[in-house]
């Protein structure tokens, strides 16, 4: 069996150490230059991230302007709508009561001219009838029959015409009737009746207006 060597103490451990720690150290230019690779991904990862968070700011932003926006466009079609209604209803009545005053002004300087439109249209339709009268105002006879006679020769009817005056009809008005029939034009009938039907417009009209402003003051409380 062979002898176990022997230490020798004329090993110098320290000057291996030495050269050991000596191989392993890093130049001070190459850590100078790693710290600030380190500080510029840092800066770079900062700025990323300053970026980000801006644009998420201002897409924020963005939003509640055009929010705000949205809610102002809203209100302001809605105040549009109620000056439209207003203006309108304001149209219709002027219209109407423009009409009436119209209305009156050439029945008083054309009183035949409305009874002479409803005959001819009349008399279209009765050339067979037997006989047909037509009742207008008494102020208006003597001028309504000469000219009726006229329009029932024209139209075939001539000896069935019966003309017959009344105090009870409007100057303008008149009333034809035949076998089987009627007809009126009664003035003040058809104004009360537009009357009614503008009134009911506007009224409603105005009413939704109200309505959707008072919805309008509601949500804005």
């Amino acid at each position: 069996m062979a002898a176990p060597a022997k230490f020798m103490f004329d090993v110098d451990f320290a000057a291996g150490a030495g050269r050991h720690h000596a191989g392993a150290a890093v130049p001070f230019a190459e850590h100078a230059l790693k710290i600030a690779e380190a500080e510029t991904s840092a800066h770079r990862r900062g700025y990323a991230e300053a970026q980000a968070e801006a644009k998420l700011e201002s897409a924020r932003r963005t939003a509640e302007a055009m929010e705000r926006i949205a809610a102002d466009l809203d209100e302001a079609n809605k105040a549009l709508k109620a000056i439209e209604t207003r203006l309108e209803c304001e149209a219709v009545e002027v219209a109407v009561a423009v009409a009436r005053k119209l209305s009156s002004a050439l029945v008083a300087q054309e009183p035949f001219a409305e009874i002479s439109a409803l005959a001819r249209e009349c008399f279209r339709e009765l050339v067979s009838s037997p006989h047909v009268a037509i009742r207008v105002n008494d102020a208006l006879y003597a001028v309504a029959r000469e000219k009726l006679e006229d329009i029932a020769r024209a139209k075939n009817l001539q000896g069935r015409l019966v003309v017959l005056a009344e105090s009870d009809i409007a100057l303008g008005d008149c009333r034809i009737e035949w076998a089987d029939g009627g007809i009126n034009r009664d003035s003040a009938a058809a104004d009360a009746a537009i009357t009614a039907a503008v009134t009911s417009y506007i009224g409603a009209r105005r009413g939704a207006a109200g309505a959707t402003e008072s919805s309008r003051r509601s949500e804005n409380e």
